[in-house]
Parts: structure tokens; sequence; C-alpha cells
């Protein structure tokens, strides 16, 4: 096996823990929450508090991560995001209470920007004849485990429980940190003597400086508001319409469905971008998704409410596959790598805000969340309709050579 091959593998490895270990949190935290001290009757809210207090502490952070790699090294920064999972996994399951256990799920947070910074490292180590496949492979991992995840901690939760769930994983994330800290050496070292705290501020300046990016990042966050609004709460709504004894394995296996859609689906969105245009899918996928989620809240049958999920699920994938490709797009391309350590800030802050909401909607009934994230989908269609006039020819705007400097502020 060649040097490039051991560190897809290694990599790939890494990216599928991860995925099922979130996958796992967020299935299964509804379900322990009354073990935990929670009222059945406060579950609802508290489902949403805590993701969004988790999501909110690490965008606290985010600027830092790809200041720190590109300052120092990025191997360290890498390996940082896989110890604070496993901190957090350790802590979760042996929470004696609410308190510990909404501070270990927090400490998730500080695991975000390792992404990129690994898919950089892959870049510079692979023959560029390979680096779709090393690509295509190391993005299939999150995708398995999220399918994965689900279905065995499903099972684990409901024979052994969920701390018990929590310890295999952080046993797992510490085969990582293992893994990734003794499996290869890192070539890259920081060329810059810039403080820290100066890039990072820099970073923030560049996104807010540039007026596509200042459009289109509020855009996504309310696509992604949506998104959380709704599936922190599927687990609860499913519990809600199954009336068996294995909870645990039934929620696994619908998240399951969810996962194995998104695998299924998002390459298709991929293909009708290539062929049609990046925005325009991506605005076909969100229109979409307004229609697609009152869907799972009409419906008191798990049989229609997988399918309905599994939909779901699909497209909102596809949307968030191609609002990479956009947001990419976007950038100016001489600033390009550090607004795309930015890529998931939407996606976060939509976590953060999105729950909070749900919170405030499943008061009345865990359903009327599904609604809700229309309504809020919704708003991200008109705001991407108001982005799409500042994204460049595709959607006929102007181009960046036509608009002159204001392209590249």
């Amino acid at each position: 096996m060649s040097a490039w091959q051991w560190l897809l593998a290694l990599y790939t490895l890494a990216g599928f823990v991860e995925t099922a270990f979130y996958g796992q949190i967020f299935a299964f935290t509804p379900l322990y929450l009354p073990h935990l001290g929670v009222a059945q009757r406060d579950v609802a809210a508290w489902t949403g508090w805590i993701a969004t207090i988790s999501s909110g502490f690490g965008i606290l952070f985010l600027p830092l991560w790809g200041a720190l790699a590109d300052r120092y090294a990025r191997k360290p920064v890498i390996i940082r995001s896989f110890l604070a999972e496993m901190l957090a996994a350790s802590l979760m399951a042996v929470a004696p209470g609410l308190g510990i256990f909404v501070f270990g799920r927090s400490i998730t947070s500080l695991s975000l920007g390792n992404s990129g910074l690994m898919m950089t490292t892959l870049t510079e180590r692979t023959p560029r004849e390979r680096v779709g496949l090393a690509f295509s492979i190391m993005n299939g991992a999150p995708a398995v485990g999220l399918l994965a995840g689900p279905v065995l901690g499903g099972y684990i939760v409901d024979h052994y429980g969920f701390p018990s769930m929590m310890l295999v994983n952080a046993s797992l994330l510490a085969l990582v940190v293992l893994s990734l800290t003794f499996g290869y050496q890192d070539e890259f070292h920081g060329k810059t003597d810039e403080p820290v705290l100066r890039m990072a501020a820099g970073s923030v300046r560049v996104i807010w400086g540039t007026l596509r990016l200042r459009t289109l990042f509020p855009a996504l966050f309310l696509l992604f508001a949506g998104r959380s609004l709704a599936s922190s709460y599927v687990p609860l709504a499913i519990t809600a319409i199954y009336h068996g004894s294995t909870p645990g394995t039934a929620v696994g296996l619908v998240s399951a469905a969810g996962g194995l859609a998104a695998l299924l689906l998002a390459p298709i969105f991929g293909a009708l971008a290539d062929r049609y245009g990046h925005w325009r899918v991506l605005m076909a996928g969100a229109v979409a998704q307004v229609f697609l989620w009152p869907l799972p809240g009409l419906t008191r049958a798990l049989g229609w409410f997988i399918l309905a999920w599994a939909l779901l699920s699909g497209v909102a994938s596809g949307v968030q596959a191609i609002s990479f490709s956009v947001l990419s797009a976007a950038a100016p391309r001489r600033v390009r790598a550090r607004v795309m350590s930015f890529a998931y800030l939407p996606q976060v802050a939509g976590g953060t805000i999105g729950p909070a909401l749900g919170a405030l909607v499943s008061q009345q009934s865990v359903f009327a969340v599904f609604p809700a994230a229309a309504a809020v989908a919704a708003l991200g269609v008109g705001a991407l309709k108001i982005a799409g006039r500042y994204q460049g020819e595709e959607c006929g705007a102007q181009s960046d050579a036509e608009r002159g400097p204001e392209a590249e502020a």
C-alpha cells in the first residue's frame, strides 16, 4: 500500500467513526434524557436547548482552527477534533445528571474544522489522476457511518443502555487518535508569522467583505436551520407513533433509512448539478424541501413516516452537498481555501437556532416542528433568490470581471 493510500485509509476510518458517533448522539439523546432526571413533559424542550447550546459553543472557536493550522501545522489541529469527541463521549457515558451531560455534548462542537484540513492534506499526497477517487472514497465514509451508526447504536441502547454506547464510541475514537498520531508524518509547516487572532479575524472579514458570500451565507443558514429544527425531534416523533418494546432499534432503523436515501440521492443531485448547473439544482432542491417538510407531520403510521423521512433526508443531503460547491464558486479564488474552512458555518449556526425554535414549537406538539421547518425553509428559498443576483453568470448576474474590484472585495 502506497503512502497516499494508507493516508486515505486512515482518514476514511476516522470519518466513519466520527459520523457514526454523531448519528448516534442525535438519534438517541432524546430517549436518554428521562434517565438524566428530565421530566417526560420537558424532554422535547430540552432536546432543542441541548442541541442549541452544544452547537453555539463551537461557533466561537471556528475561526481559530484554520488559522492555527496555517500558522503552525495541520496534524495537531486534525487530531484535536477527535480528542474532543473522545472526551465528550466519555463524559456523556459517566454523566450523573443533565449538567455534566450537556457539558460533554457541548465539547463535541470543539471538533469543527477537521474535514477541510484532511482533504487538503490528502490532495497534496495523492497523484493528480487519483484525487477524484480518493475524495469519493473519503467522503463516502460519513454517509456509511450515518447509516450504520444508528442501526448498531439502537441495538446497544435497547440491550445495554446509552452509557455503554458512549463507552464504545470513546474506545473507537481513542483508536482513531492513536492511528492519526502514529500513522503518518505531517509534512506541512506554517510559513507565516502573522498572529493567529489576526488571521482568524481576517477570515471573517473576507466573508463579510465579499458581496456574494455576505448574501449566500444567510440563505444557507436558513435552509439548515429549517432542517435542524425538525431533525432534532425525529426520535421523539418516532417514539410517539411506535409502541413496541425496542424504541432504540426503531429510531435506529428510521435514521438508517434516511442515511440510505442520502447515500443514493446525493450523487444524483451531483450529476444533475454538473449537467444543469449547481445553482439551479440547489434552488430546485430547496423549493422541494419546502413542500416535503410537512409530510412527516401528517402521518401517524411508522411505515409512512419512514418513507417521508427517507425522501426528505435524501433531498436535504443533496442540497447540502451542492451548497458546498456553490459556496466554493462564490468565494474569490485567491481566498477560496480560507473561505471553505467556514463551509460548515451555516450548518452549525442553523443547528444552533433551529433546535431552539423547535423547543418552542414542540410545546404544542412534537409533530408541529415539521410545518415549522417548511416555513423556515421557505424563508431560505427567498434568501437564496436574493443571493442569486450576485452569484455569477449561471444565476443571471454579472461575472467577476464585469463587476470589477467588488468581485474580489
